[in-house]
This record gives structure tokens, sequence and C-alpha cells, in this order.
């Protein structure tokens, strides 16, 4: 019908309205290919929760969720890697609206060192446990607990040397188009991390501690 136009094309941190149709057809493709990828490591963590599940109980006279868990630092873990996805959020608001690379660095930073405390916690929980005998091999409940906790924490810090690099990448390039879809892409992944982590929080230690 004419005098209607087609409505613009836009993502949620990147304004593409003044790009050519053509650029912004490859943007959407490129940020599509990056669900695809999200959707493919879902899967892994639905297979290790699935063997967390058939596993759970199964101590085998060993230590039991009740006896190892350290529900008070599960919540501060939480507490600190949900923040850390409000702050990575200022990324993709001062990207759209702003696209300051000053604001971007510290929300960046923000988020960088809010993983950190994450997965220190993390790390130093795993450490005490070990110390008092909960290791993988005593059991095949640990087994599962430590596969599919220390799986995320394998994605947290890949996310962690994903925003050093793009720091980097800011620094040397500016705010082209690639750091911004690789800032985009940057965010997809973290926030799934924390969508991955309230899944554990819920399954693992709540459900461990009834």
């Amino acid at each position: 019908m004419s005098g209607v136009s087609e409505p613009e094309l836009t993502h949620a941190g990147l304004n593409l309205s003044d790009e050519p149709a053509g650029e912004r057809a490859q943007i959407n493709s490129d940020v599509f290919g990056f669900w695809v990828f999200l959707m493919s490591d879902a899967v892994l963590f639905a297979l290790l929760f699935a063997l967390y599940g058939t596993m759970e109980g199964r101590t085998a006279g060993g230590p039991s969720p009740t006896d190892d868990f350290k529900f008070h630092s599960a919540i501060w873990e939480t507490a600190a890697l949900l923040t850390s996805s409000f702050s990575y959020g200022m990324v993709s608001i001062s990207l759209k609206h702003h696209a300051r690379k000053r604001w971007i660095a510290f929300w960046l930073g923000v988020t960088f060192c809010l993983g950190v405390i994450f997965l220190g916690m993390e790390i130093h929980d795993f450490v005490d446990m070990a110390s008092h005998g909960s290791t993988p091999e005593a059991d095949g409940w640990l087994s599962a607990f430590f596969v599919l906790v220390g799986m995320h924490g394998f994605h947290v810090t890949c996310g962690l040397i994903w925003i050093l690099t793009m720091g980097a990448q800011i620094a040397i390039f500016g705010l082209d188009r690639r750091v911004k879809i690789n800032l985009i892409r940057l965010g997809l992944f973290w926030h799934f991390l924390d969508v991955i982590w309230v899944a554990i929080f819920s399954v693992v230690y709540l459900q461990g501690l009834l």
C-alpha cells in the first residue's frame, strides 16, 4: 500500500535505523547465528541437569548436599551474578542511546569485577568442599555436581576473558560496527549464564537443602 513505510529493524542493544538495508540484514543474521550457538549450549546444560537429576541422592554413604552446601555463599554468588546482568544491561543501554566509550568501558569493568567476585566465591567453595573430602571421585552425586557447576564456572571464565577482549577492541578500534555486534553477542552470552545459574541455584542448592 502506498504511503505506508516498512518498519525499521532494530535490536535491543543496537540502533539499526541509520544502517543501509543490506547492513541491517547482515547484522541481524550475525546476531541470529549467535542465538543458534546459545541454543546448542542450552542443550549441553540440559544434559548436565538431567545427569545431576539421575545422580541426586546417590552418595554411597558419602557427603550429602546438606553437609557440603554453603547456602549463604550461594546467595551472595547469585546476587553478584544477577547484579552483573544489570550492569551489562547498562552496557547495552549506553551502546544504543549514547555510544560513549567511557560509559561502556565503565559498565564493562563493573560487570567484570562482579564476575570475578562470583568466580572467586565459587572456587573458594570448591576448595573448602575438597578439604573435607567432598571431591568428584567421592560419589556419583558429587561427580554430577562438580561437572554441572564447574561447567558453568568455566563459561563464566570464558565470559570474563571475552570482556577483557572487548575492552581491548574498544580501545583499539573504537565503537565500529564489528565491536558493537561483538558487544551484543557478549551480552546475550552473559545473560544466558545468569539464566543457567538461576536454574542451578533452584535445582541444586535450594532443592538440596530441602
